[in-house]
């Protein structure tokens, strides 16, 4: 008997020595995790300090041979002091950061959030507000290197952007919501695919789908069967978005976009909303996805103002001079429509 209470007594400690065990090393985990965050954030507060500190320098002195002299000079006494942080390139990287990036303010919570790694990768961009677009969007997405590579090199800032203008005036679609066009070249269709073979390819690969749809959709249902006075209907791709709280429908379409897929959307929307729609839930929006678009159509029935998006999808993926070329042409031509409409 003593034995076996012995044992009960020893399977007990080891449990808990176990359990103890595994919560220090929590513990002690999430505080390397911390420690990491912290020693990276002030990381790249120094780096943006240097950077700021030089070109302050620089432009008191007002002097472009002076600028030319003082660089190299720093960044090898900081390179011999401190390491291969400070080489010519990477100060000079600094002194980029600090000009690009001017406020302070705004620094501080991004560095704590994103990595200097992922700076040098912003700090090649163009535009400010495309810069400010794919911080937020890595921070919002918890986007490695690779990945913020990935959406940078797909252009998403421009094709947001053109959806954006489509449905600025919406008050059931919120901005960064889609994109136009949408990059389907992983489906690998062949020439001469029927609907049902977009449909087919989206399921077998829906995790590159959704990763291109976007953070937030999570797949419901392919081929939802509604019933509306004793016929059926079924609406090709049903997703839930996690962020928005609502049912969003997806149809695709071969060929323009026509009229009378309108009509088809808000029927099925309308049908969501009164039938599948939970409490606490948003109203059901739509996407039309098409292989191309009637822009002036779409204009003209407002499709906003119903919660349903039209976008292009391009089943090959253009080079990349090509690709900045036709998506360059469709950000100015959707600006010159807006800027019309606002206008009339």
């Amino acid at each position: 008997m003593m034995d076996k209470n012995t044992n009960l007594t020893k399977r007990s400690e080891i449990a808990f020595e176990t359990k103890l065990l595994s919560e220090l090393s929590h513990l002690i985990e999430q505080s390397q995790k911390q420690i990491a965050v912290y020693a990276n954030s002030t990381l790249t507060v120094l780096f943006w300090q240097i950077g700021k500190r030089i070109n302050d320098d620089v432009l008191k002195n007002q002097r472009a041979d002076y600028g030319k002299q003082i660089v190299p000079t720093l960044s090898i006494q900081l390179e011999q002091k401190y390491g291969r942080n400070f080489t010519e390139k990477n100060v000079r990287r600094m002194m980029q950061f600090a000009e690009l990036f001017p406020d302070i303010e705004i620094v501080v919570p991004l560095a704590r959030q994103l990595s200097w790694s992922h700076f040098l990768i912003l700090i090649p961009l163009k535009s400010e507000d495309e810069r400010v677009f794919y911080a937020q969007l890595a921070i919002r997405d918890s986007l490695g290197k690779r990945d913020l590579r990935k959406q940078i090199a797909a252009k998403t800032f421009e094709r947001t952007n053109i959806a954006n203008l489509q449905v600025i005036q919406s008050e059931n679609i919120p901005l960064n919501t889609f994109k136009d066009p949408y990059l389907l070249d992983f489906l690998g269709l062949q020439k001469g695919y029927l609907e049902k073979d977009v449909e087919t390819a989206i399921l077998s690969e829906l995790e590159s789908f959704i990763l291109e749809l976007g953070k937030g959709f999570a797949f419901v249902e392919r081929q939802k069967r509604i019933i509306i006075d004793g016929e059926d209907f079924y609406i090709d791709l049903l997703f839930y978005h996690r962020t928005l709280k609502r049912l969003v429908a997806i149809e695709l379409k071969l060929g323009k976009f026509q009229a009378k897929y309108k009509g088809q959307m808000e029927l099925y929307l309308k049908w969501l909303d009164r039938y599948e729609r939970q409490l606490g839930e948003e109203a059901p929006i739509g996407l039309i996805l098409c292989a191309e678009n009637s822009r002036e159509q779409i204009e003209l029935l407002e499709m906003h103002k119903d919660g349903i998006m039209v976008a292009e999808y391009w089943t090959e993926m253009f080079p990349k001079k090509e690709l900045e070329r036709k998506l360059h042409l469709a950000v100015a031509e959707a600006r010159e429509r807006f800027e019309q409409k606002k206008i009339l």
